[in-house]
């Protein structure tokens, strides 16, 4: 028996693991769901579409930035099993205004003035509900997981999150929308079941005073947090891969369009691959490292990921022109001579970024105080947030400087040498201070 599935059939896991599979695969049913009703059902202006979609992905991110130091400080002073439960209990109320919208809108009743606002205030709520739970779902494990489980459990929880995001992000364009809004609220009422089968996990030291400022809290954490080289260049590592992967997410559509001449259902396809690639990486690198936390292999599987980026490019190139208004369904595009390569390298990217980043979360968990992993999981989770907004800044401004889509993929390539240099780095630091665990408050 693989040390995953024992996993999977245990209390101390399993009802967390549910949780926060339910938790992402609500989040991407509603926002889809959202987006793709709006963007298809009411307007017609694509400067409205491109506002609409802007405004979105802000409001759902901001709560990252703001309130990930508070969540995390909460989730190491509180019992994080009851936090668990008040955030489930708070999703159910967000999907029940957020279903309120789907549903108003689809009748199309104060659209402009009630519906939309509903949508996008659920949607910032769920912003705020996923800041919440994020420091939580990484932190618990330790307290529940012997020592040579967290890696398993950490692989666990990501391979489940990104299928979750899969399989959220497909039924969101395959099902009605009124349909999607019963959905979400079902899909919350059930998380809310799992959620109270989760063990209890107390504060592991005494508690201390809550810093409510969120400006100040932000800045401090991260600031006490990264003093230490192996957080400090464990989080650099990672928003360095979330920087490579919003450049990546926000290229397929149009990579799609304009230079594969395919369909929107292309662009989706590749999601879906890339979900499904995280996934395997996240789960089969615990296999190689035998439930050991260490940064091992990441250099080389950032520089394998740079070189499917590579490949992929090479291939993008040797792609066929056609004419625009002749765009590739999804089965056409599949029987081309080109599709399995250019399918097999997206994949590989997404198999070699898993790879990476799975040991990177689990070693902040690992190496600190256990006491202190929710705010350390709080910090990395700002300093990604923002990673990622600076990747979407980078790819908005090459394409507004006219530089080609094929040569903003290569860019992705040149950055995760970054990557693996700061893994070596880490690597380095983690050989000289095995066993040793950081206390940062």
């Amino acid at each position: 028996m693989t040390t995953n599935t024992h996993l999977i059939r245990q209390r101390r896991f399993l009802p967390l693991f549910v949780t926060q599979l339910l938790g992402a695969f609500n989040d991407n049913l509603f926002k889809n769901a959202m987006l793709l009703f709006v963007v298809y059902s009411i307007y017609n202006s694509e400067t409205q579409e491109a506002r609409f979609s802007a405004i979105a992905s802000g409001l759902f991110i901001l709560p990252f930035f703001l309130l990930s130091a508070l969540a995390g400080q909460l989730a190491d002073m509180r019992d994080k099993a009851r936090l668990i439960r008040i955030i489930k209990t708070c999703e159910v109320a967000i999907m029940l205004v957020g279903g309120t919208g789907l549903v108003m809108a689809w009748q199309h009743v104060s659209v402009g003035t009630v519906a939309i606002p509903l949508m996008l205030a659920a949607l910032l709520a769920m912003g705020v509900h996923s800041a919440f739970f994020g420091p939580i779902k990484y932190a618990i494990l330790p307290q529940h997981l012997h020592a040579d489980e967290v890696l398993a459990g950490t692989g666990l929880v990501e391979a489940g999150t990104y299928l979750a995001i899969l399989a959220g992000t497909i039924l969101a364009g395959f099902i009605p929308v009124q349909w999607a809004a019963l959905a979400v609220v079902l899909t919350a009422l059930i998380g809310r079941v799992a959620a109270q089968s989760v063990p209890a996990a107390p504060p592991v030291h005494a508690c201390l005073p809550i810093d409510y400022n969120v400006i100040r809290s932000s800045i401090t954490l991260v600031r006490m947090t990264t003093r230490h080289p192996r957080v400090f260049l464990a989080i650099c590592a990672i928003s360095m891969f979330w920087t490579v992967g919003a450049v990546l997410f926000i290229q397929f559509p149009p990579l799609a369009k304009n230079v594969l001449c395919a369909s929107k259902s292309v662009a989706s396809l590749f999601l879906v691959i890339f979900s499904v690639g995280i996934a395997i990486g996240s789960v089969s690198i615990n296999r190689l490292l035998d439930g050991k936390v260490s940064a091992r292999y990441g250099p080389l599987a950032v520089m394998v990921m740079a070189g499917f980026i590579v490949a992929f490019d090479f291939v993008c190139r040797q792609w066929p022109l056609r004419g625009r208004g002749q765009l590739l369904d999804l089965l056409t595009f599949v029987h081309q001579p080109l599709a399995i390569p250019l399918l097999g390298t997206l994949l590989g990217i997404a198999v070699a970024g898993g790879m990476f980043v799975v040991p990177l979360y689990a070693f902040l968990t690992t190496v600190v105080d256990k006491a202190e992993t929710s705010r350390t999981i709080a910090a990395n989770n700002i300093v990604n947030s923002g990673a990622m907004v600076v990747g979407s800044l980078i790819a908005v401004g090459l394409s507004a400087m006219g530089v080609a889509i094929v040569h903003q993929l290569l860019l992705g390539a040149a950055m995760c040498s970054i990557s693996a240099w700061l893994c070596w780095q880490l690597y380095q630091v983690e050989l000289a201070h095995i066993g040793e665990i950081e206390h940062t408050f």
